[in-house]
C-alpha cells in the first residue's frame, strides 16, 4: 500500500528544464523505480511532448527505426529507459545538429557505464547529464529524517503505508533488480554471485574496499569482484567513495570506501524492519554514516566529494572542495559528539577552511575555532550555501 503524499521534486525538476534550455538532449540518469518517469512527465505537462517508453513493447516497435519516428517530431520528446536500444544514440546526434533544434530529447536511462560512455562518444557537446536518485531529506521534510533513513529514498518505499510494506516493497526491488534488471543493462553475471556480493557489501558498508579480502570469502578472484563491485556501482546501488591526496610525509589511504548507497536498500540487506532493530544492530553507526554523507553528496555533487585517511589512523569522512578550499564533515551517531584528534589532524594536514560534525540532534555548536557540530538539515542548508543556487543546479554538460 502507497500513502497519498505527493512529494514535489521542484529543485530537481528546474535542473532538467535549465538543462533543456541550454542542450538540445538531456540524459536523465538513475536506478530504477527512483522517479525519472514521473519526473519527466511533470516537465512534459502543458507542452507538446512525446513519449516513449523502450519497457514497452508497443513503445519499442514504434523507434523500430528510429530515424523515420523521431525526424518529424517537434517539441520535447521523451525517450524511456534509452539503454534497451543504443543504436539510438547515432540517431539523436544527426538530429540534434539540425538547424534551430525543432525537437529537444530527455533520455531517461538506468544509470549504467556503458550508457554513459555510449552517449558520451556519440553526443559530445550536445548532452547534458543530470544525476537523480530517490528522495532526499530537502525534498522530504527535516521532520521526516528517521523515516527517510530507516526506509530509504525510494518513492515507493519510503511513502509505503507501514515499515512493513516498505519493506516488502524493498525486497521484492533487490529479487527484481538481480534477476531482471541487470540483464537488462547486458550485464551477464549471475544473480546468486551479486545477491552474495552485495550482502556482504552491507556488512561491509562505510569500510575500505579490499578486493582481496572479499574475493577469499566469495571465493572469486579479486578482479572478478572488482567487476561486480562496478556493476553494482554503475546501477546506482553502490557508492565508492574515492579517496583524496595531499602532499604530505604520510603514508594514505589510496582504496575507495564502499557504501550502498540508498540506506534503506542497506537495512534491507541487514534484515532490519524497524527503526528499533536498527538502533540496536552493529552498524548502526555505518547507517548513519552512509546516510549522512549520501545526503551531502546528492546536495554538493559527487565530482566535489572524496574521504581522507592515512595508514596511521588520522581519517575524515568526507571532503568537498569549493573556490580552492576545502571543507570537512564528519559523521556521528552520538547526542553530544565532541572534537577528537583525528579531526585536529585533519584540519592540520588538508588545510582546512571548516569541518562540521554531523549528528541526529537538534542543536548546532561549536566544536573549536574551525569545529562545529550540527543537525544533518542544517549541514545540507550549508552546503546549498556553499555551492549556490546556480552552482547546485548546474547539470554536466559535455559542452567544450
Amino acid at each position: 500500500m502507497i500513502m497519498s503524499t505527493r512529494i514535489k521534486r521542484v529543485t530537481l525538476a528546474a535542473r532538467v528544464r535549465g538543462a533543456l534550455r541550454a542542450n538540445p538532449i538531456v540524459a536523465l540518469l538513475g536506478p530504477r523505480q527512483c522517479g525519472k518517469t514521473t519526473l519527466a512527465r511533470a516537465i512534459a505537462a502543458g507542452e507538446e511532448a512525446e513519449y516513449f517508453d523502450l519497457e514497452d513493447p508497443a513503445g519499442a516497435a514504434r523507434l523500430a527505426q528510429p530515424m523515420t519516428a523521431l525526424q518529424p517530431l517537434r517539441g520535447l520528446v521523451i525517450i524511456d529507459e534509452i539503454q534497451r536500444q543504443p543504436e539510438i544514440f547515432p540517431v539523436l546526434r544527426v538530429l540534434a545538429d539540425r538547424p534551430r533544434a525543432p525537437a529537444r530529447f530527455l533520455a531517461l536511462g538506468s544509470a549504467s557505464p556503458d550508457l554513459v560512455r555510449r552517449s558520451s562518444e556519440s553526443l559530445a557537446g550536445r548532452v547534458a547529464f543530470v544525476d537523480m536518485a530517490g528522495f532526499d531529506l530537502r525534498e522530504a521534510g527535516a521532520s521526516a529524517l528517521r523515516r527517510l533513513w530507516l526506509r530509504g529514498g525510494f518513492p515507493r518505499s519510503f511513502l509505503a503505508r507501514d515499515d512493513a510494506d516498505s519493506l516488502a516493497w524493498r525486497e521484492d526491488f533487490i529479487r527484481t533488480f538481480l534477476e531482471r534488471d541487470i540483464a537488462q543493462l547486458g550485464v551477464r553475471v549471475p544473480a546468486t554471485t551479486l545477491r552474495r556480493l552485495w550482502m556482504m557489501l552491507a556488512h561491509y558498508h562505510g569500510q575500505i574496499w579490499n578486493a582481496s579480502e572479499i574475493g577469499r570469502s566469495l571465493g572469486e578472484a579479486h578482479t572478478t569482484v572488482k567487476r561486480h563491485l562496478d556493476v553494482l556501482s554503475g546501477a546506482f546501488m553502490v557508492r565508492q567513495l574515492q579517496p583524496w591526496f595531499v602532499n604530505i610525509s604520510k603514508r594514505q589511504i589510496r582504496a575507495p570506501k564502499i557504501y550502498i548507497r540508498d540506506s534503506g536498500i542497506l537495512h534491507a540487506l541487514l534484515g532490519l524492519p524497524s527503526f528499533g532493530a536498527l538502533e540496536a544492530h552493529p552498524k548502526l553507526g555505518a547507517s548513519w554514516e552512509g546516510y549522512a554523507l549520501e545526503q551531502a553528496i546528492l546536495a554538493a555533487g559527487e565530482r566535489n566529494a572524496y574521504y581522507w585517511a592515512t595508514q596511521s589512523g588520522a581519517e575524515l569522512d568526507l571532503l568537498l572542495t569549493r573556490e580552492g578550499r576545502r571543507y570537512g564533515v564528519e559523521a556521528k551517531y552520538s547526542d553530544a559528539p565532541r572534537a577528537t584528534k583525528s579531526m585536529s589532524v585533519a584540519i592540520a594536514d588538508l588545510k582546512l577552511h571548516k569541518l562540521h560534525v554531523v549528528y541526529p540532534g537538534s542543536q548546532r555548536y561549536k566544536l573549536g575555532e574551525k569545529i562545529e557540530a550540527l543537525p544533518l538539515q542544517d549541514l545540507l542548508a550549508e552546503i546549498e550555501s556553499l555551492y549556490g543556487r546556480k552552482a547546485s543546479r548546474k547539470p554536466r554538460s559535455t559542452r567544450r
